[in-house]
């Protein structure tokens, strides 16, 4: 698959606090770096969003439901846990897009951030190639909203987790129905 000038990486959310040991890790977070890592020279344009929540955010709970409004307390800003995963490439050029800032506010898509969206059409980036965590949460969010904006959009299958499998198997449904195709890591860094 060739990748132009035209086209950019999104890796979303590859915190501590998703991957192993974190406050709110996805089984496996931390195997989604190889595959990113594999594919980032391969981009011109690259973008990372992070969750960067204050210590308030209304999503956290002090008992947990893991749904809406209802995590652990997780990446917050300027913590440990909110850092983008040890292993992960992050190219000093890279543009990072915070998400979740706003205390009153879940925001799942990196899109949320407008910031993300005005930037790719500085650049004239027409294809966006989604990576990170979660599959089922802000990965499927960052994706539908790409889609939505008018930028072609691709899944990198093997970067990315999610949380469970059947939550996993009904956004990648939601995705491919809403016409964004998946490709394997190795189909874009060969």
């Amino acid at each position: 698959m060739d990748i132009t000038e035209q086209d950019a990486l999104i890796v979303v959310d590859v915190q501590n606090d998703f991957c192993p040991g974190g406050a709110l890790a996805v089984l496996g977070g931390d195997m989604v770096v190889p595959a990113i890592n594999r594919v980032i020279p391969k981009f011109e344009h690259l973008f990372y969003s992070r969750d960067w929540h204050p210590g308030d955010h209304c999503s956290f709970s002090f008992a947990p439901e893991y749904v809406d409004g209802s995590w652990p307390e997780h990446c917050v800003e300027n913590t440990p846990g909110a850092e983008f995963h040890g292993g992960l490439m992050v190219p000093l050029d890279a543009t990072i897009i915070d998400k979740g800032t706003d205390r009153d506010a879940e925001c799942y898509s990196a899109f949320g951030n407008p910031r993300l969206e005005a930037a790719l059409r500085d650049k004239g980036i027409t294809r966006v190639f989604v990576a990170g965590l979660a599959t089922d949460y802000c990965v499927k969010a960052t994706a539908l909203d790409a889609l939505h904006a008018g930028f072609e959009t691709i899944l990198i299958e093997d970067g990315c987790r999610g949380v469970n499998d059947q939550t996993v198997a009904e956004a990648l449904v939601e995705m491919e129905a809403a016409g964004i195709p998946r490709v394997r890591s190795a189909a874009i860094a060969e």
